[in-house]
């Protein structure tokens, strides 16, 4: 354990410092919220101002907090302590671990035996809808896997036909292997994921689980210039959420002699991976509390109900780590060609940020749900890797290629070129030509204003 990094860190949603161990509650209250969520390290001897005071007896210290942790919470956690020295001094470290037996719960007389979790620095007590989320979580499974048993309630399978692939045939097996739907109590019923994607009226079942979104004028919202509510099956909603969004964001156009280009105030790529996450990855068993949508000037806010996974920091997804909370949504947006790769979104986000030489989003953890923020700015040109290039010139030259014309030129798989090639459609440099994602004749050209491109 580094001590200077930890030092030299703020505190976090998995660190925290304490001066002593003379009020055991807010220790529990940060062991049991660590447990809970993604876990972290809590420092002791180390005062406000960050300066480090030590421990003056810290074997003794180190019997003290294990018997605090051990008759305080419930389960038993087994952390780690740690006495670690720093020059002339000593300090304990205690490592909490995410928790298998979650939720974890303080048990002290003062607490009426609560749960906590972690948000950003701060201890939070989760409500009953929390507390069935880590439930739920500890047993691997996902609230829009269980069986809905509301009255009448049916699914209407093809409003989900236009959006799968059309070897996808809707059959009472194939709804059972997405788990649109499940057997229970010996009949078939629909599953919250399969109510939440096309069940009939889903709305007067799930009120909350819309898309609300709002153009502001200026960077706050004093002045509101259009509010909509996406309303209906959430992949509907998220089609309804990108269109309304495309519509009412800039698109400066850059002109270089008689050659002009437009080009779009945030990357398409960036835009459709933030809320297609928010609407895969939002806790529906929240009350009041849809996605959101905000539009400023600066700033596109897109925000979904519900705490990272547990065991996930920000840190991870930037890293390509994924955890799924809703199975049968995340199942469904894959086979609607919606999901890429598992954990690729948010590099995916990063990059095309990056691409249109914008600064990279924002994310956080806010209440009990999580952000994103793509950040209006003056965009540079877009980048490109000299494979790229390559593709572009042989398009220049050719002028309509097919994706297996175009990877025995670069020497590369059919499915890295067309990876390639929609990164390439994103940045405004190619256009695809085609009946769909499926069509095995669609071809690629030139955009007819491609602009100017960097190499990076």
């Amino acid at each position: 354990m580094d001590i200077s990094t930890l030092l030299a860190s703020p505190e976090s949603k998995t660190l925290e410092f304490k001066r002593d161990l003379s009020s055991p509650g807010p220790i529990l209250r940060t062991a049991c919220a660590f447990a809970n969520t993604a876990g972290g390290v809590l420092l002791v001897g180390i005062a406000d101002d960050r300066s480090v005071l030590g421990m003056t007896d810290p074997l003794s210290a180190e019997e003290r907090i294990a018997n605090i942790l051990a008759d305080g919470i419930s389960p038993h956690l087994l952390p780690e302590i740690e006495i670690l020295p720093w020059r002339d001094k000593s300090l304990l470290a205690v490592t909490v671990y995410p928790g298998p037996s979650r939720p974890y719960r303080v048990v002290s007389a003062a607490s009426d035996r609560q749960v906590f979790v972690r948000v950003g620095s701060t201890n939070r007590a989760a409500d009953r809808a929390l507390i069935a989320e880590l439930e739920r979580s500890a047993h691997r499974g996902s609230f829009d896997e269980e069986p809905f048993l509301g009255r009448s309630a049916r699914l209407e399978p093809e409003r989900l036909a236009p959006h799968l692939a059309s070897s996808r045939t809707l059959s009472r097996s194939r709804l059972l292997s997405l788990r649109l739907v499940t057997e229970h109590a010996g009949r078939t019923v629909p599953t919250v994921g399969g109510m939440l994607l096309a069940g009939a009226d889903r709305d007067t079942h799930f009120p909350d689980a819309h898309v609300r979104a709002g153009r502001f004028g200026g960077t706050d919202r004093t002045v509101i210039l259009d509010s909509r509510e996406f309303h209906g099956g959430l992949l509907d909603s998220l089609e309804q959420t990108l269109e309304w969004i495309d519509d009412r964001t800039l698109r400066p156009v850059e002109v270089s002699g008689v050659r002009h280009r437009v080009r779009p105030q945030y990357p398409p790529l960036a835009v459709r991976e933030a809320v297609v996450n928010a609407i895969v990855h939002a806790d529906y068993s929240q009350a009041g509390a849809p996605v959101r949508v905000a539009l400023y000037d600066d700033r596109l806010v897109i925000e979904n109900p519900g705490l990272l996974p547990f065991g996930l920091t920000t840190a991870d997804m930037i890293e390509g780590v994924s955890r799924v909370r809703n199975r049968v949504i995340a199942r469904v947006f894959a086979e609607a060609g919606l999901v890429e790769q598992w954990g690729s979104g948010v590099p995916r986000m990063i990059e095309a940020c990056r691409d249109a030489g914008m600064p990279a989003p924002r994310l956080e953890e806010i209440g009990f749900g999580f952000r994103v923020t793509l950040l209006a700015g003056a965009s540079g040109l877009p980048a490109v890797d000299e494979l790229d290039s390559v593709i572009l010139n042989h398009l220049q030259a050719d002028g309509e290629m097919r994706t297996a014309e175009i990877a025995k030129h670069i020497g590369r798989t059919p499915r890295a070129t067309r990876t390639r090639l929609q990164r390439l459609i994103e940045r405004g440099l190619v256009v695809e030509i085609g009946s769909g994602p499926t069509d095995p004749n669609r071809a690629y050209h030139i955009a007819e204003e491609r602009g100017e491109y960097r190499i990076r």
